[in-house]
């Protein structure tokens, strides 16, 4: 169901102002962390990030959440495709039924929206499976609606040598409802989550500094209690992760900052339509075998 927007009375505000997307799945929802409505909230989006579970976009999208924080003129906001009802979980929430961890990780996910000051945070609560397999098509379609009701000028999401199966799945979706939606981005992102982009040579990755506001982007993945408690911490892995990133990127200079993000730039697959995933991807296989194979030549 979508969270209705505050203020949205007839009486006070046009019912064309209050038109909400009508998604597949009737428990999709909208969560709106100020009073705009749906629309207004979407349609002032400037940073659009699109990560398969509860916790993913946290965990990447450090870049989008800085770039707009305490911002008038940028907008961040977050969608989350999966529901995350097949998360490990222990301790505190190990005899927790799949319907229970759903909402557990749905207000966690509330939580970090509301932190994180986005714009609008759309959770569309597909399974994994469904997501992979059995309502792509409808996936394809709901994010369609959503980068036509957006048309951010940057779109993240995973890239596309992640190792989760899901992640490929939700970023081809993306891809795909990129295209249909004829969707030209000033840049289109893909992220690091399951598997680091540090192999990918300087000359090709995107290097995002995400050094500000350290409490914050330390505190959005540690809102994910249901994880941290489970026995993964994704708190320590993340931010270490980006620190390691900037100290490792350059062997020849002390360091000047503290966190980096790296991706991919996804822009070649909104460029030419008819560019396939495997030939994209061989691009960054055949840069890294050049890199490797020209630096034993030289030795």
């Amino acid at each position: 169901m979508n969270v209705e927007p505050k203020g949205c009375e007839p009486h006070r505000i046009e019912a064309s102002l209050c038109m909400n997307i009508v998604w597949h799945n009737e428990a999709a929802e909208v969560y709106l962390p100020s009073d705009l409505t749906e629309k207004k909230a979407l349609e002032q989006t400037t940073h659009l990030a699109v990560g398969a579970h509860p916790d993913d976009l946290e965990i990447m999208c450090w870049d989008g959440i800085l770039q707009c924080f305490r911002r008038s003129d940028k907008w961040f906001t977050g969608v989350t495709v999966t529901n995350g009802s097949g998360s490990p979980r222990g301790e505190t929430y190990a005899q927790f039924s799949d319907a229970e961890m759903v909402e557990v990780r749905l207000r966690e996910q509330r939580a970090a929206a509301l932190t994180g000051e986005y714009s609008a945070q759309v959770s569309l609560m597909y399974s994994s499976a469904e997501a992979k397999e059995s309502k792509r098509s409808q996936l394809v379609d709901d994010l369609v609606k959503l980068l036509e009701s957006t048309r951010p000028e940057v779109l993240y999401t995973h890239n596309l040598v992640d190792k989760h199966n899901t992640h490929l799945a939700v970023a081809t979706a993306v891809v795909e409802a990129a295209r249909k939606a004829s969707l030209k981005p000033r840049a289109f992102l893909g992220c690091e989550v399951w598997r680091g982009l540090d192999w990918i040579p300087d000359s090709r990755k995107v290097v995002l500094d995400v050094s500000g506001h350290p409490g914050l982007t330390h505190s959005l993945v540690g809102l994910y209690d249901s994880q941290i408690t489970g026995g993964k911490r994704y708190d320590l892995a993340t931010g270490g992760r980006k620190r390691a990133n900037a100290t490792f990127f350059d062997a020849y200079q002390s360091d000047t900052v503290t966190h980096y993000e790296y991706a991919l730039d996804m822009m070649p697959l909104l460029d030419d339509h008819d560019l396939s995933y495997q030939d994209y991807v061989r691009s960054y296989l055949d840069a890294f075998q050049v890199d490797i194979y020209g630096a034993l030549e030289r030795y």
